[in-house]
């Protein structure tokens, strides 16, 4: 698992790439936990195009990075998950918490 980044204009790009499962969740959240430090974001987006599978590790880590957000007074979303992942999303519910926006085509 893999987590690319971009910052622009007061915006964190992650990109996502790989398998989000409980083996890489911790590695994810302390590489995402240093960007932010870094960075100081507004905004943060974590595109997820690039993951080949997510399991509910998965939640957390975007929970975790919209909860940091959050509470630095900044905004989090997700972009473009693909099919296995949505199904986790739509089956957990954090939706309704987090927006995850599917703007891109498979």
């Amino acid at each position: 698992m893999k987590v690319l980044s971009s910052y622009k204009n007061g915006r964190l790009t992650l990109f996502f790439k790989g398998e989000l499962d409980h083996h890489s969740a911790k590695k994810v959240m302390n590489t995402i936990d240093q960007l932010i430090d870094e960075y100081l974001p507004r905004d943060c987006v974590m595109e997820l195009s690039g993951l080949k599978f997510m399991d509910s590790s998965g939640i957390a880590v975007i929970l975790r990075v919209y909860k940091r957000m959050n509470e630095m007074g900044g905004r989090a979303w997700a972009e473009n998950p693909p099919r296995q992942p949505m199904r986790v999303i739509d089956a957990s519910g954090i939706d309704r918490i987090v927006k995850i926006s599917t703007t891109m085509k498979e």
